[in-house]
């Protein structure tokens, strides 16, 4: 599935067709662009790559800061002043921004380091990034030599990269590194390092460490292909006979560019290499990252015999590259074989793929890394945000992989003991960073998840105890209280957060505990205001109180009551999803306040522009009515998603996007920490997932190749292991085991699915009872 991916997918502003149907009737209030890059990376690994023009959010592309509509140009055309390390992927404002190292390639005096060249001839595939830096377009410096340009080549490790640059005849060719940049062209932008070292090894090899946001980032760097002089610099000046450079303490006010330089006669096509290992525990572990990482590549996908056991030794010299990108290459190919689909459209299987494929770069992996702790273990960065990944990317990495799953898992547990918090997003950088305003208590529903499905690797006693502290944190605390706290949408997450923790006190026995934290979970009737039957007034994150009024709660028997029964809830469902409405009109770019407020007062579906209502279109299971599911699913993969830079309708949010549309396509959606799948008409006739050691094949019958003009198909009947299904969902643990789930498909609504209700706290038709609001006391584990 590999040579079906485009990573250049969501790198651009959206350009869709204009939706028809139903889609036609949805706002999208959030930045209409992916934000993803195109930029080399590993699956789910520490490092990336890519050229940098300092645009928001990831360093590359053309567009300024944007929160809402069309992004605005920063720049006219494709640039580059150079190459970064460590990108974010699909987010929009994190606040704080990589880009880190970067190295230039120059054919111009020192002085014009910074220079934005164009750049021609993009190349990407998963793992490997290339461009022609600079061909014929004169720069702040002057016009190239003979119009030639630079060709340059990424690819990444785990735990490493490496830059491959192809120069022209040249008399005084350039390879530079910047040391001391980093984050965005834009106010605000820029990362400036605390503390810095930087020491020359011995010819073509230094080493380098700079604490950025509170973090310590060493590398350690090798150069091959060119016998060139290597100077350290500072202020775009050269240190002649320098060998180390240390800044105690560095000030926005005082920084001045330093660096590490190269530079001699350049031979046509000369070809020079330069390698990174990073740690965040020192030199010496980036170094030995790099050794690592080239020993498993060659040793793994090269085969070579005469490879040494021993993995601090380097394999050097020019051919690392192509060795590094072919171990990568492998790499990914084993990841995205974990689901293999059947379809004769090179379209829909394009889109599949590179949806996949953004789904595995994040959150990064760094076992062994932690610089905020001493001892070893699981360690995880660029977890941004909670918020955007646990109701489909986390699901995706957990059916998929379910060792990493556990990793990641412990890695979380690790966050909290040692820094105080389960994160709702966690960044390369000192602290525990909440995302507060966006939601509460999400990472206990992760982890409700991996306890439902029995997975070994995680002290579960030792996991309830962070649990069920970190519920009585932040936005916890008036929760307690008060019974309901503000912005109310955290009401929601954090009775969730209760149930998710019960199930893992009912898994370790302690049925006291479980008990009380059931009672807590009740209180989520306390955000709804019983004559609407929506959410109470309050201040909402990136939507408005119809966004976040159908999401799928652990007791849709009652919430379904509590709007007046089913009649009313479907009523409230379908003005929701703008059945019998007409088209809207999209805001363009920098909309005003009066356009925004317009378009939330239409209280509509943000059609997957953006995180809020994304499992709303699956509340009408709860109704026994998987169909109007069917038509709004069809509506979003048909009219949302397609192909080139603008193939994506909003911020891919670390794969939170991607992983929902693949889904989708599967016919399946996770119920985060419920421990079920709910079913759907899927967009292929037959697809294999791999889950874990198990193997589960989705078939179908009556199956139509989807496309704009063949209307949604619906579920007629259901098959699981050659058992009839009658229900419009399946266990996790079910799903899990493998097996073969049938679909039979047709033209018009049945009566699959509507006799039943997926499973909920308080029966169907029980009604609800009024939760106390008064404080609770609660026995605290530990």
């Amino acid at each position: 599935m590999i040579e079906h991916v485009d990573p250049f997918i969501g790198s651009s502003a959206t350009e869709l067709p204009p939706p028809v149907g139903l889609a036609a009737s949805w706002w999208w209030p959030k930045p209409q662009v992916g934000n993803t890059h195109p930029g080399a990376t590993y699956p789910f690994g520490m490092v990336s790559a890519c050229s940098y023009s300092g645009a928001y959010p990831t360093g590359y592309g053309l567009y300024e800061l944007n929160t809402e509509g069309v992004p605005p140009r920063l720049l006219e055309e494709p640039v580059a002043s150079g190459f970064t390390h460590f990108q974010q992927s699909g987010t929009g404002a994190i606040r704080k921004y990589y880009n880190y190292f970067r190295v230039t390639p120059m054919l111009e005096p020192l002085d014009a380091l910074g220079t934005n060249w164009p750049i021609s001839d993009e190349e990407a595939e998963p793992g490997y990034y290339a461009c022609t830096l600079g061909a014929g377009s004169p720069s702040a410096a002057g016009p190239r030599t003979g119009g030639e340009g630079i060709r340059c080549e990424l690819t990444v490790g785990p735990k490493s990269a490496v830059h491959r640059y192809t120069f022209p005849a040249h008399a005084d060719a350039r390879l530079v590194i910047d040391f001391s940049m980093g984050g965005l062209a834009i106010p605000y932008g820029a990362t400036v390092p605390l503390r810095a070292h930087l020491e020359t090894i011995s010819p073509g090899v230094a080493n380098a460490e700079i604490v950025v946001e509170g973090t310590p980032l060493a590398t350690h760097v090798e150069l091959d292909g060119g016998d060139w002089p290597q100077l350290l610099w500072y202020d775009r000046r050269l240190m002649q006979g320098g060998t180390r450079m240390d800044f105690d303490r560095i000030r926005p006010t005082t920084l001045r560019p330093f660096g590490l330089m190269w530079r001699g006669r350049a031979e046509p096509g000369q070809v020079v290499e330069v390698r990174f290992g990073f740690s965040l525990r020192g030199t010496a572990q980036a170094r030995m990252n790099l050794r690592r990482d080239n020993a498993a590549r060659e040793q793994i996908e090269v085969r070579r015999p005469d490879l040494p056991e021993d993995p601090t030794l380097a394999v050097a010299g020019p051919a690392a590259f192509e060795g590094r990108r072919a171990g990568t290459a492998a790499v990914w190919r084993e990841h995205l074989a974990r689901i293999r689909v059947e379809t004769p459209s090179a379209t829909r299987r394009k889109i599949f793929s590179s949806a996949l494929y953004h789904g595995m770069i994040k959150p990064c992996f760094a076992v062994d890394e932690s610089p905020f702790w001493p001892s070893n273990g699981p360690f995880a960065f660029d977890i941004c945000t909670m918020w955007d990944i646990y109701r489909t990317q986390l699901p995706l990495l957990t059916a998929l992989f379910p060792a990493r799953a556990v990793e990641l898992a412990n890695a979380l547990l690790n966050v909290c003991e040692e820094e105080g918090n389960l994160p709702i997003g966690y960044r390369m950088a000192k602290g525990v960073d909440r995302f507060s305003r966006q939601g509460s208590a999400l990472a206990q529903t992760f982890l409700a998840d991996l306890c439902t499905l029995g997975l070994p690797g995680i002290d579960w006693d030792w996991a309830l105890v962070h649990m069920d502290n970190d519920l009585r944190r932040a936005y916890g605390e008036e929760f307690l209280l008060r019974g309901v706290a503000h912005p109310v949408t955290h009401t929601l997450d954090l009775a969730f957060g209760y149930h998710c923790t019960a199930k893992v006190a009912r898994h370790v026995g302690d049925t006291a505990l479980a008990g009380q934290l059931e009672e807590l979970a009740t209180r989520w009737v306390n955000a709804f205001d019983a004559v609407s039957g929506l959410l109470v007034d309050s201040s909402f994150y990136e939507g408005g109180k119809w966004n976040y009024s159908f999401r799928v709660l652990h007791d849709m028997a009652a919430r379904i009551d509590l709007a007046g029964g089913e009649d009313a809830y479907l009523a409230m469902l379908d003005t929701f999803f703008g059945f019998g409405a007409g088209a809207v009109t999209q805001v363009g770019e920098r909309p005003s306040v009066a356009e925004l407020a317009a378009g939330y007062a239409l209280n509509r579906f943000e059609g997957l522009n953006n995180e809020p209502d994304m499992e709303a279109p699956w509340a009408y299971h709860y109704l026994g009515r998987p169909d109007r599911t069917a038509e709004i699913v069809h509506g979003v993969v048909e009219n949302m998603f397609g192909l080139g830079r603008g193939g994506l309708p909003g911020n891919d949010d670390s794969g939170g996007l991607s992983s929902w549309y693949v889904w989708a396509s599967l016919g399946l959606f996770p119920v985060a920490g419920q421990g079920l799948y709910l079913i759907n008409a899927p967009s292929f006739s037959w697809s294999r997932l791999r889950l874990g050691r198990e193997q589960l094949d989705i078939t179908t019958t009556g199956f139509l190749e989807p496309g704009p003009d063949r209307p949604p198909q619906y579920v007629q009947s259901v098959r699981f292991n050659d058992q009839p299904w009658e229900q419009s969902w399946v266990s996790t643990r079910d799903l899990h085991r493998g097996g073969t789930l049938q679909i039979d498909l047709g033209p018009t609504p049945s009566a699959w699915g509507t006799t039943t209700r997926p499973p909920s706290v308080t029966p169907p038709g029980a009604g609800h009872r009024e939760p106390s609001a008064a404080p609770v006391p609660v026995t605290t584990t530990g």
